[in-house]
């Protein structure tokens, strides 16, 4: 990816992977900043090229009760407010038409999620920001669709765009990731690996959504070592408690040892 294209994003290494990383939701400034500063340290130590990622909303919950969020603006202004503090560009998904513009004066990158990917409206109203646009590839979508996700974006006269592949449908309550897929979405755009939701179990009978960080390594490596421009990664220091997406984090205290062990990949990698 030409990391000119997200302002703010340091240019660390040119030639390893970058990370969008960050909780799934913005539960409050002050667990988001513990978080931030964390990453923010580690990736400068290994050299990654980072992304802050926070929801300012969650709008795709299993039931009516489920966590959404803070306020919007409120979450939006924390959002704002890491990326001045640390010099990192940030990164939000948003959900209506109404959102883009509105995320588009806090944020850096805006992500369209990947039940809503096939929503023209949605996708062009991103485009149309100038902002860069994140389109997670839908897991009911083959990877050679992307390209046409990817068209609505640069049609509507923006080039700033990735994919992000969050794994596709097995059955009603897992997903997998097929890697076959990795060099054909990087044919159309920079293509990021998310490891954490690429693990979810979504649909269980309690209505929460089940997960399997024990893997996240994992699909991590296998990602690294098929060429992914990119990782997402959802953590948090304590995910028993996060408010979503708890089931499939990575513990905080694990990222560095992780990105380490990745970035030695990356340098193996790239020899050949």
């Amino acid at each position: 990816m030409d990391l000119n294209l997200i302002p703010k994003l340091n240019h660390l290494s040119a030639n390893n992977f970058f990370l969008l990383a960050g909780p799934c939701s913005i539960e409050g400034e002050d667990m988001a900043f513990r978080i931030a500063e964390k990453v923010v340290e580690i990736t400068n130590k290994l050299k990654i090229p980072y992304v802050f990622k926070g929801s300012f909303k969650k709008a795709n919950r299993s039931r009516v009760d489920s966590y959404t969020g803070i306020g919007d603006e409120k979450a939006l202004k924390i959002l704002a407010k890491i990326s001045q503090e640390f010099d990192v560009p940030t990164v939000t998904d948003i959900h209506e038409i109404s959102d883009a513009e509105m995320a588009a004066e806090y944020v850096d990158v805006l992500q369209i999620p990947a039940f809503l990917v096939r929503q023209t409206d949605l996708v062009i109203a991103a485009a149309k920001t100038g902002k860069v646009v994140n389109l997670k590839k839908g897991q009911f979508m083959s990877p050679e669709s992307m390209k046409h996700a990817v068209a609505k974006v640069t049609d509507s006269g923006n080039n700033k765009t990735m994919i992000t592949d969050r794994g596709t449908m097995f059955g009603y309550q897992d997903l997998i990731v097929d890697f076959r897929g990795i060099p054909t979405m990087r044919e159309y755009a920079s293509t990021v690996l998310d490891v954490t939701h690429s693990l979810q179990q979504p649909n269980q009978s309690s209505g929460v959504t089940g997960g399997r960080p024990d893997m996240i390594e994992t699909i991590a490596r296998a990602g690294i070592v098929n060429k992914v421009d990119g990782l997402f990664i959802e953590t948090h220091f304590s995910p028993k408690d996060a408010k979503s997406d708890g089931a499939n984090m990575l513990d905080l205290q694990h990222l560095e040892g992780l990105l380490t062990r990745l970035v030695e990949i990356r340098k193996t990698i790239n020899q050949f």
